[in-house]
């Protein structure tokens, strides 16, 4: 039986779909993961213009969704915003880092199943970067990866010490030796991510005070730490960019 649902939702990517309709990537606060086949989105009449802005890739919906539990593709009756911003959509830096963090969700998450906690902290992470300042969004994609991990359930354990100085990101644990394979962290590397390991709130990582060549390793590095535990080797494409733009 086909039924209807209310929930919010996070636009992650659009394809085109025929002449006028798209098929849109949603993570959903009841669903999890899900797509959706949105028609008419793309006409060029009066009905229809403007409708396509409500897709773009971080945008911020209030949804009633039809449920099929038979398809994989399901349908949205209604949507409209949940959340509107002032500076992603036209801020080179927040935008780069909100696509950053939209696309590491999209290749990290593949669960058709809810996750509350991890919906409303990807939905805060966003209404943060949208409202603080260029400075203070610098830091929010190396926080974003390492709670990220956490949610997905390979967290890096232990903190980084005389004793324990080195990082394998490979068992994901800070360690006395060097293990014996090039997935490692030491000296200021390994200590920044002990510390930002350790902050459960935004506006701690906000006042931690990096240079950009740091932050642009330890983007690297973390990407390399999720292939390895997600077995997955993906490549980030928003990465460059965001590189590119951190100050």
């Amino acid at each position: 039986m086909l039924s209807t649902y209310k929930t919010k939702g996070i636009v992650l990517r659009t394809v085109k779909y025929g002449d006028t309709s798209i098929i849109a990537t949603v993570y959903t606060a009841l669903f999890g993961m899900q797509s959706y086949l949105v028609k008419g989105v793309r006409k060029g009449s009066k009905n229809s213009s403007g409708k396509i802005n409500f897709f773009q890739p971080g945008a911020m919906l209030e949804l009633v969704v039809y449920k099929n539990p038979f398809k994989e593709l399901q349908f949205i009756k209604e949507y409209q915003w949940s959340f509107l911003y002032d500076t992603i959509f036209y801020d080179v830096t927040r935008n780069a880092v909100a696509l950053y963090i939209i696309e590491l969700v999209l290749y990290s998450i593949k669960e058709e199943e809810s996750h509350n906690e991890l919906f409303y902290f990807f939905e805060n992470i966003l209404a943060t970067l949208d409202k603080c300042s260029a400075e203070d969004a610098a830091n929010i994609p190396l926080f974003f990866t390492l709670q990220l991990a956490k949610f997905l359930g390979f967290q890096i354990h232990g903190k980084y010490s005389q004793a324990t100085p080195f990082l394998d990101l490979e068992a994901g644990t800070f360690a006395a030796e060097k293990a014996g394979h090039n997935f490692i962290l030491e000296d200021k590397f390994a200590e920044i991510t002990s510390e930002l390991n350790l902050i459960e709130h935004i506006d701690s990582a906000q006042n931690l005070r990096l240079n950009h060549f740091i932050r642009r390793e330890l983007l690297k590095y973390y990407q390399q730490f999720f292939s390895l535990h997600l077995q997955n080797k993906f490549e980030i494409k928003s990465l460059s960019v965001l590189q590119s733009v951190l100050q």
